[in-house]
């Protein structure tokens, strides 16, 4: 809960792929409060008050995915949120501004995102912003189960953390009110 607080302010990204773990793991918990309680919560909260407000924090989120039909698959409505917000940066950084630079990072990565998208599972209508999320997500899982990723792999995954990365510092910089990345060098 103050995990996913703090890195929704500091770094949407990170945000982000938290919440696809967390909602990973509340469904590899079955949704089962008592087990998030007793392995997630109880370890790292060591206080009664923070437990308590940190199993209602829990408990709402697997309410949310619950009632949004969540159980398989999906992602709450509040990352979905900002999956959009980035897809419209995305698109205005792309087709309004057309910033040099966010181009050429999108040129450098667009064989990579087309070539894991067609290796996962994702639908052709995911957004190129969504392909590269689902990418940082593999390479975290991949890393968490210690399989060894190639020199190429690698290159790919790289090339797509730096199309968030920039994306990622424009969001920041617009919810803080500095709407710089849209002026136009002409």
């Amino acid at each position: 809960m103050y995990v996913a607080q703090e890195k929704l302010n500091s770094n949407i990204a990170e945000y982000v792929l938290y919440m696809y773990q967390l909602e990973d793991l509340i469904r590899g918990y079955n949704f089962d409060i008592d087990k998030i309680t007793e392995n997630l919560i109880r370890p790292q909260v060591k206080s009664n008050s923070f437990e308590a407000e940190a199993i209602k924090w829990y408990q709402e989120i697997i309410d949310e995915m619950k009632s949004r039909q969540l159980e398989q698959k999906g992602h709450l409505f509040r990352v979905n949120e900002i999956i959009t917000e980035l897809v419209y940066l995305h698109q205005t950084l792309k087709e309004v501004v057309k910033d040099p630079k966010y181009l050429g990072l999108i040129a450098a990565a667009e064989k990579n995102i087309e070539d894991f998208r067609t290796k996962s599972d994702l639908q052709d209508n995911a957004h190129l912003v969504e392909v590269c999320f689902y990418a940082m997500y593999m390479k975290l899982l991949m890393r968490l189960q210690q399989k060894e990723i190639s020199g190429e792999t690698e290159n790919a995954f790289d090339s797509m953390r730096v199309v968030l990365g920039y994306l990622v510092k424009g969001y920041h910089q617009m919810k803080s009110g500095d709407m710089s990345m849209f002026e136009t060098n002409n």
